[in-house]
């Protein structure tokens, strides 16, 4: 199977604008994921999505550039405008603010698209401040590994454990924690983005679950690492310290 990885990238950002283009140890965010990504074993290409032609201009100089329109309303409906041109089986969508992501991580969701349409990743919540955090996606799956559902809020409720302190309901049950790697089947990927903005997409702002509404299932592997995202500038310094261990 030909997968290739997509990193879409934005200029615009609430609470970090250009954060793309923001130096970490001396190297632009977006360069630290694309040699990340690079490491990745199931990986043909690595191809930077964006409708700004600042990030455009400096991805070009260590990665293949595709531009975008700027209309699309989440990073799925992004990277299927570059995958329509591209001549692949399948597609890796990861994030742009991950500089540490696991290579590891990204081969094991190509690796779950041999089985399934959609695959992405998940790991064990272990820090309380997570527990009931928005920002901290939770996500619930079968017997079989296939998504239940994601939601902002903590799920599944522990009605037996539900006064215990939050420590004691981490250790009661196995929580997930969602990471934002999605892979896709390129036509599955090519057939989510002609389905509307769902209803539950738009209550939780999770652009998954359109695919769930619309009966497309999303394998979940189950992994150690966790996201160390930069959404604010004062992740750069956490995340210069992280790497010059």
């Amino acid at each position: 199977m030909n997968v290739i990885g997509i990193i879409p990238a934005r200029y615009a950002s609430t609470r970090f604008p250009g954060k793309s283009l923001a130096l970490i140890a001396g190297k632009p965010l977006i360069q630290r994921v694309v040699e990340q990504c690079r490491k990745a074993k199931s990986l043909s290409e690595v191809i930077v999505a964006t409708d700004d032609a600042r990030i455009a201009d400096a991805a070009r100089r260590f990665c293949r550039v595709e531009m975008t329109r700027a209309d699309h309303p989440s990073g799925s409906d992004r990277i299927a405008e570059v995958a329509a041109r591209c001549d692949c089986d399948a597609v890796v969508n990861i994030q742009g603010d991950e500089p540490l992501i696991d290579p590891a991580v990204i081969d094991a969701v190509a690796a779950a698209l041999n089985g399934c349409e959609m695959s992405t990743a998940a790991t064990p919540i272990r820090q309380d401040a997570e527990y009931e955090n928005a920002n901290v996606v939770k996500v619930v799956a079968n017997a079989a590994g296939r998504a239940l559902y994601f939601s902002r809020r903590t799920i599944p409720y522990l009605r037996e454990a539900a006064s215990r302190s939050v420590s004691e309901q981490l250790a009661a049950f196995p929580f997930l924690k969602h990471l934002g790697i999605y892979g896709f089947r390129r036509e599955t990927l090519l057939r989510l983005v002609r389905f509307p903005v769902s209803p539950l997409e738009a209550a939780e702002k999770l652009e998954q679950l359109r695919a769930l509404e619309n009966g497309i299932s999303i394998a979940v592997v189950k992994v150690a690492h966790d996201s160390v995202g930069v959404d604010v500038p004062d992740d750069v310094g956490r995340v210069e310290q992280l790497l010059s261990r």
